[in-house]
């Protein structure tokens, strides 16, 4: 099928000129250094966004309501301020109130609350996801070898609601596509049988290698929930399997029908995906990093726009969900 650098439903919105000269303002302020997670720095973030450019505002509250036949929401043309060079460490991530962080933090506070996992790159609100000399076939953000569909944690019970991902910069020959397919597509191209054996719980998700635990999820689940008219999705085509041939049939027509629908989105700097991750799912092409300072440079950040239903897994109700749910 044909590749397109937009989505189908059109869900995009391209700043003026005004518009991030006023972002640039409101995120500058923000942006002092202070930690990600300290709670004052926060409250500063979440005041900020109730002041974002009126047509911005809406287009998040509206993704928030409803993400759309393809569940993303592309935002284009985000200012970033002078972008230094890129990182090249597994355990890099953001850790204070840059301008592109700040940015990012206050976007995403318009559709919920930020999260963190204790045991992915130690509950950083913020990650840098960047090619790692060395890792170029690891399944995970430190790659650039492509990057199979998936949910964001999909052996979680508390997984992101919204995946968001802000370039802030693209490899050096624009190779590296964001891949997005939306369930609520695939799910049309299936028959009732089949959606049938992907509604039980005949499947088990392992963590991601990002984790490095090997956990599996507690009991089997099931691929496809919720509303039967709509429903969510949890798979993720690396690490979930199914316990039986027929679930692995259903399993792999599933697969077939998500790259039939399947959108490639290359990211220039300052655009930024959001992904709602209970009905889309995402991947990346392969791209050839240089490791010279100047390669693929993403921020990514978790959403949970129900923050209340994790709360027995967040400490002192702080944005970190732990290994396990805290008595």
């Amino acid at each position: 099928m044909e590749r397109t650098t937009m989505l189908a439903d059109g869900r995009a919105v391209v700043l003026t000129a005004e518009e991030a000269e006023a972002l640039t303002r409101l995120t500058g302020e923000l942006a002092d250094g202070t930690a990600l997670e300290s709670p004052l720095w926060m409250n500063r973030a979440r005041t900020a966004s109730c002041a974002l450019p009126t047509r911005i505002g809406a287009a998040l509250r509206r993704f928030r309501h409803d993400a759309g036949e393809d569940g993303v929401l592309l935002v284009k043309g985000l200012p970033l301020g002078p972008v230094p060079p890129t990182p090249g460490r597994y355990d890099s991530l953001q850790l204070y109130a840059t301008q592109p962080a700040a940015l990012l933090v206050s976007l995403a506070l318009c559709i919920g609350e930020p999260v963190g996992f204790a045991d992915e790159k130690g509950g950083s609100l913020v990650h840098d996801v960047v090619p790692v000399p060395g890792m170029a076939d690891f399944p995970g953000n430190a790659g650039s070898a492509p990057l199979t569909l998936h949910v964001e944690n999909a052996f979680h019970p508390h997984r992101p609601d919204v995946v968001g991902l802000l370039c802030l910069r693209n490899d050096h020959d624009d190779a590296a596509a964001l891949r997005t397919a939306s369930s609520r597509r695939a799910v049309r191209l299936l028959d009732s049988g089949t959606v049938d054996v992907l509604r039980e719980p005949r499947f088990v998700t392992e963590a991601p290698a990002s984790f490095g635990s090997g956990e599996t999820s507690a009991e089997s689940h099931a691929v496809l929930y919720g509303s039967v008219e709509d429903p969510s999705v949890r798979v993720d085509f690396t690490s979930t399997h199914a316990t039986d041939d027929a679930a692995a049939d259903a399993l792999a027509e599933l697969s077939g029908a998500l790259e039939e629908v399947r959108t490639d989105m290359v990211l220039a700097p300052g655009d930024l995906a959001l992904v709602d991750n209970r009905v889309a799912l995402h991947g990346r092409s392969r791209f050839a990093p240089q490791h010279d300072g100047t390669d693929r440079w993403l921020h990514r950040i978790f959403v949970h726009v129900d923050f209340r239903a994790s709360r027995a897994w967040r400490p002192r109700g702080g944005h970190v969900i732990s290994g396990q749910a805290v008595s």
